[in-house]
């Protein structure tokens, strides 16, 4: 097995570089074909916003390419200086070419650990290659192996619970105070980027309506028919109010939008049950006094992200154990694809085994014929074949237990000329 990564991540790399370096769509397909061509070996690219890798493979051990042919490569194709590409770029080969894109999509190697695209994205960049017809066996067994090891890991640890963005962390908030939520109303406040991400977390609870207002009857519009729901003018922001559940409110007002005194009025108008305020503008739009833990629950973009920090503090408790079962799965999948290489030198070397046995037993039996009864045949039978599985024990043994790590196979090839296997 030949196998190599070489690429650069957020780590190694700023995003004015990365961004340079990264594969769009339209161009993908031409980039694997160029790629797999050149260096007549298996290719897949995984270009993604924090890393951009190029992985080739070859079953044989024949002349490979390096990471230096791999930066010129990639200045060539995205018309850069290769020396303002080549010290950025790391490179894994063999089995470290293999713990590596194992760590990459259980997400241990991610800029926020345990998020869940990576491996979406990993398996997007595979199909491409399978569509490209650029990857081959190794990478088809490499990608999909990647795949167990990275669902070993979210289920058997816990390195993927919780959220860890700002918007999904107020979803959580959310489900601590509802049990249920489709008698619930949702009212968005202002319609700012995080607010729209901030919505598409809570449409995922089903919610019975969602109103929308801003100061901007066109935004207010637009974002109530994003998320199919009724735009309401901002002079009825307190009837909206009043009958609200959940306030999700993001604008970009300089000043509280919502007084100590305002809410208190809307208060009074409420028929009961608690709501709950996601005041994630800065400044912020809800005075922070509304607050009592009982009819109003309200949370700022402090407290969501010290929620984050939390969530990420305790998925960091998880990377030991990750790592273990990654390291467990990387030598795993060594020792199936060195017995898959092994396999037909074995299945070889037990033919030959065989037909040599028949021509020495039948000839016997042949002699022996009429003089022997079925169960002495069958006991001369037993011992040959006996005697060759003992003779054959051996170097099979030692030979699925080489270490699948050392390419040179020297045992292999040493098989092979003193059975005179060689092909």
């Amino acid at each position: 097995m030949k196998l190599l990564v070489a690429g650069c991540n957020f780590r190694t790399t700023g995003v004015e570089l990365r961004e340079k370096l990264a594969f769009s769509d339209a161009r993908l397909a031409e980039a694997l074909q160029r790629l797999s061509a050149r260096y007549g070996c298996e290719s897949l690219i995984l270009s993604t916003c924090n890393r951009v890798e190029l992985y080739l493979g070859r079953t044989e051990a024949e002349v490979f390419p390096d990471v230096e042919l791999l930066a010129e490569f990639l200045a060539e194709f995205h018309g850069l200086p290769a020396e303002g590409v080549r010290p950025h770029l790391y490179g894994y080969r063999d089995a470290d070419a293999v713990l590596h894109l194992f760590r990459v999509v259980a997400s241990l190697d991610s800029l926020i650990v345990g998020e869940g695209q990576i491996a979406g994205q990993a398996k997007k960049a595979y199909e491409k290659a399978c569509e490209q017809a650029t990857a081959g066996p190794l990478l088809h067994a490499l990608f999909q192996h990647a795949r167990q090891a990275a669902r070993r890991v979210r289920t058997e640890t816990g390195i993927a619970r919780g959220h860890v963005s700002v918007s999904s962390a107020a979803v959580d908030y959310v489900r601590q105070v509802f049990e249920h939520f489709h008698d619930k109303k949702v009212l968005v406040i202002g319609a700012g980027k995080m607010g729209e991400l901030t919505l598409k977390h809570l449409r995922g609870l089903r919610p019975q309506r969602i109103f929308v207002t801003n100061r901007s009857p066109e935004k207010a519009a637009h974002l109530a028919r994003e998320c199919r729901g009724e735009a309401v003018p901002w002079d009825r922001l307190d009837d909206v109010l009043a009958r609200a559940d959940i306030v999700l409110s993001t604008t970009g007002a300089p000043e509280p939008v919502v007084t100590l005194d305002r809410f208190k009025k809307v208060l009074a108008r409420r028929a009961g049950g608690t709501m709950v305020i996601l005041d994630i503008a800065v400044p912020r739009d809800f005075d922070p006094r509304i607050h009592d833990g009982e009819r109003a629950c309200l949370f700022n973009i402090d407290d969501l992200k010290r929620v984050r920090e939390q969530t990420l503090h305790e998925r960091l408790k998880h990377v030991g154990p990750a790592e273990d079962l990654v390291e467990q799965e990387r030598r795993r999948f060594l020792k199936e694809w060195s017995r898959r290489r092994h396999g037909p030198v074995i299945a070889r070397l037990t033919r030959d085994f065989e037909t040599k046995r028949q021509k020495i037993v039948a000839p016997l039996l042949q002699k022996l014929n009429g003089v022997l009864t079925d169960a002495d045949r069958g006991e001369i039978e037993g011992a040959f074949r006996l005697l060759q599985n003992q003779f054959l024990h051996g170097p099979i043994s030692a030979l699925t237990a080489e270490n699948p790590e050392d390419s040179r196979h020297t045992l292999l090839e040493a098989l092979r000329k003193l059975f005179s296997l060689e092909e």
